[in-house]
């Protein structure tokens, strides 16, 4: 588990404010934080891991105390078995994908690990490539293995699929939960996309000036299971499950997600289709692409 009770002035492009959380981290979260810019998303894994420090507070893992200024206590980043990914990947230029996982490696003897997430992340046909052969995908595939090629425990994810295109933000998504799910972590992501986070995330941190003002699931926080007005809208397809006879289809409409029922026809749709639905009274219904 994750405590984290700290406090940090920020100097914000809104002017000065105060982030103040308090909140735990149950282990194997996937938890996204969004917000407007300048309310302390990215301030919050930097404290994380240990790059910048807080005014004031304590931050506890696993029962081991890592920060708490009232003690002088301050666990160097490189002991905090954190991995970081971020939004430019931050690779090494001058070294092949190998050598990228395998830098920082305290033995030769850890470099198994490497094999096993070149072979998880099917990165074996790269790996004797330099960054700058690889697309923008590739790259930060790469980033994510070696986030987690030092036996991390916690992924921090900032905004790392932002500059990729549609189809390639979802394989990564998927390549995000494997990873995730593979190696029992907590992963804490940054992330204005609320279709990814609906994907993504199990729990959400929604923080405006510094502060948490909603902490839920996706239901408590985005989802509206009905809608009753009358009329056509355009929407995203961000999730399709069937559900006995009936599939179950999450749709995407400005920043709300809603949650509306198809029949067969749900098999001609796919995540990432644009629709355009028409409501008649709680009876939401498809009319075309």
């Amino acid at each position: 588990m994750i405590e984290i009770d700290i406090k940090k002035i920020l100097n914000t492009q809104n002017g000065i404010t105060t982030l103040e959380i308090n909140t735990k981290i149950q282990k194997h979260t996937f938890l996204t934080i969004f917000g407007n810019s300048g309310s302390g998303k990215t301030t919050i894994l930097r404290i994380l891991s240990g790059l910048i420090n807080p005014d004031s507070g304590r931050i506890v893992v696993d029962g081991d105390v890592w920060f708490d200024a009232d003690k002088n206590i301050n666990i160097p980043p490189q002991k905090r078995k954190i991995g970081f990914v971020f939004q430019d990947y931050a690779l090494f230029p001058h070294l092949n994908v190998y050598q990228n996982l395998c830098f920082g490696l305290s033995s030769k003897r850890e470099k198994y690990r490497v094999d096993e997430i070149l072979d998880l992340m099917e990165l074996n046909n790269l790996k004797n490539e330099k960054p700058y052969i690889l697309s923008g995908g590739q790259k930060q595939r790469v980033a994510l293995a070696r986030a987690i090629v030092y036996k991390s425990n916690i992924l921090l994810l900032d905004e790392p699929l932002s500059a990729l295109d549609n189809n390639m933000r979802t394989i990564l998504q998927d390549e995000i939960l494997k990873l995730h799910n593979h190696f029992k972590l907590t992963t804490i992501m940054i992330s204005h996309d609320i279709a990814e986070i609906c994907r993504l995330s199990n729990r959400i941190l929604h923080l405006k000036d510094g502060k948490i003002i909603n902490d839920g699931d996706i239901n408590s926080i985005f989802i509206k299971n009905t809608i009753s007005s009358k009329f056509s809208f355009n929407a995203k397809i961000i999730d399709i499950k069937q559900n006995g006879i009936i599939f179950i289809v999450k749709i995407l409409i400005n920043n709300t997600i809603a949650v509306i029922t198809m029949d067969d026809d749900a098999k001609n749709y796919k995540v990432g289709d644009e629709i355009l639905v028409s409501t008649k009274a709680f009876n939401p219904m498809v009319l075309k692409i």
